[in-house]
């Protein structure tokens, strides 16, 4: 029987390629959640470097909100990503939640980037 991390891989190794087949040249706005913090980052594929990135472990973030990993705090940082990567000059990402389901935190995250000015 395959255990859960052999099962996490597999989801994101699928959503990576149909992400990659489907992502037309955009920038892929990649999440992680552990069970203290959130991370998002967007990253150019082709030329392998990260334009923007957020998390809820940086200073201003940690003084500001009560605990890293609630729906507020993925809220806020979608809206702060979503900042960043507009001062680098990207509109349009793909959305790459990785092997988490689209609800909860990562949902709060998406729609906090798209309150911000991100679109996919």
């Amino acid at each position: 029987m395959a255990n859960k991390l052999n099962l996490q891989e597999r989801r994101r190794a699928r959503l990576r390629f149909q992400l990659r087949l489907k992502s037309g040249g955009r920038p892929r706005l990649s999440v992680f959640r552990s069970g203290k913090h959130i991370y998002a980052q967007v990253i150019d594929d082709k030329a392998g470097r990260t334009l923007a990135a957020a998390s809820t472990l940086e200073k201003a973030q940690r003084e500001s909100l009560r605990t890293g990993a609630d729906k507020d705090a993925a809220t806020l940082v979608g809206k702060l990503l979503a900042e960043r990567a507009k001062a680098a000059g990207v509109t349009e990402v793909v959305f790459d939640r990785g092997p988490y389901l689209y609800h909860g935190r990562v949902k709060a995250l998406a729609d906090g980037a798209r309150e911000g000015g991100l679109s996919f």
